[in-house]
């Protein structure tokens, strides 16, 4: 059963072994990033932990 490694955006660590067969590299991280900084970032609400 895949990890989830990001509760906000929902993505596994299946996704990022799929995206890095895909793309040579994994670009799941610059996605995250461009998406917290467009405001669309909500941890506290998501993750478990509250992070």
């Amino acid at each position: 059963m895949p990890e989830t490694l990001c509760y906000c955006f929902g993505y596994t660590d299946a996704d990022i072994r799929d995206d890095v067969r895909a793309h040579g590299r994994s670009t799941i991280f610059a996605r995250i990033l461009a998406e917290k900084a467009a405001g669309a970032c909500r941890c506290a609400e998501r993750n478990p932990r509250g992070r």
